[in-house]
């Protein structure tokens, strides 16, 4: 089967995920897009495996104030490097999980990679780690959390 570029080019769009391995999760999918986002997952899921044992060096330290002032939460999110650790998109995921822990209160980490990230339900929190360790090539972790809120006492 031959896979259409512009089908390529939707599913990297989606998905951030390189070229090469959208247009293997396509062919391995024989076109069906969501099998391939499936496939995709679990491309992020053996590449996060791959690096478990890497060594985080750096990372970042992000707030998130929700907009009310009544909530928010600062998360350190660890990698390998000071250049992944400056990267946009590390940024980015960073600031995402820092609002849903403000609006979702996990109870722990665990509880926190299972639940389905607040900006895209389809995947959980574990799952968009894994895609940004995928995407850039280095191991990422969340390392310390704490949400609080006025008169609220919830910190994980």
């Amino acid at each position: 089967m031959t896979i259409s570029t512009e089908d390529i080019k939707k599913l990297r769009d989606e998905t951030s995920v390189s070229i090469g391995k959208c247009k293997e999760a396509l062919e391995e999918a024989q076109g069906d897009m969501e099998k391939a986002r499936e496939i995709l997952k679990s491309f992020s899921q053996t590449a996060a495996e791959k690096k478990s044992d890497r060594e985080l060096a750096a990372g970042i330290i992000v707030s998130y104030i929700h907009s009310n002032g009544q909530v928010g939460t600062m998360l350190e999110l660890n990698c390998e490097t000071d250049f992944v650790a400056k990267n946009e998109d590390f940024i980015s995921l960073a600031n995402g999980i820092a609002m849903h822990i403000t609006a979702m209160m996990p109870e722990n980490r665990e509880e926190l990679l299972a639940q389905p990230f607040v900006k895209d339900p389809s995947n959980t929190v574990d799952e968009m780690i894994n895609q940004g360790t995928q995407k850039m090539g280095e191991r990422i972790e969340i390392g310390a959390y704490s949400r609080m809120g006025v008169l609220d006492s919830s910190e994980a």
